[in-house]
């Protein structure tokens, strides 16, 4: 049976929060933002709900069926802006760790491309679910509506890198955060 996606609402922010924590909670990035393993997911569903509600908002925020994969993009903004009151809101969630969201945030910053795109923040899977192929479902459905606007993303891993470029990503270098954690820069050009 394929999978059926949907928009997400306002509703299902708090569940693709939960979800987004729940598939990266053992990504190194995560790792380096929130040292504290007792305190991590708490903290990055936290953060990662500031992100969904603002994309809710001002994106879109796709979900498979009944929630086992998300993805959150923001459209042909370059970068995309924050949310309103977003250091506030960064420090109430993230605490003592908030400079190391910080410094991810600017790395994000400087290696946006400058030229529009629709630019994916979040590609999630639950863990139960990855290799199901519910990811590229997700990649494929936004595509499919890109209009002929060119795509980012950053990948955080190799796995993630090789199903973006089988998705027609194209790497454009790599950045790292200060313990070494590395990043993929990747475009998707327009479709013809």
């Amino acid at each position: 049976m394929r999978p059926v996606v949907r928009h997400a609402g306002a509703d299902d922010a708090g569940q693709v929060a939960e979800l987004i924590a729940t598939a990266f909670a053992e990504l190194r990035v995560v790792r380096y933002l929130v040292p504290e393993r007792r305190e991590r997911h708490r903290v990055i569903a936290a953060h990662y709900r500031i992100l969904v509600d603002h994309a809710i908002e001002h994106g879109q925020v796709h979900l498979i069926d009944d929630g086992p994969a998300a993805a959150v993009w923001f459209p042909h903004v370059s970068p995309p802006s924050p949310p309103a009151g977003y250091d506030r809101l960064l420090a109430e969630a993230t605490g003592e760790w908030a400079d190391r969201f910080r410094v991810l945030d600017g790395l994000f910053a400087e290696h946006h491309p400058a030229e529009p795109c629709d630019y994916l923040a979040f590609l999630a899977v639950h863990p139960d679910c990855q290799g199901q192929g519910l990811g590229t479902a997700l990649l494929r459905y936004q595509h499919a509506r890109l209009d002929g606007a060119p795509a980012y993303l950053e990948a955080n891993d190799p796995r993630n890198r090789d199903l973006y470029a089988k998705n027609g990503y194209q790497g454009r270098g790599t950045f790292a955060l200060p313990d070494g954690t590395v990043f993929w820069p990747m475009w998707r050009p327009a479709a013809p």
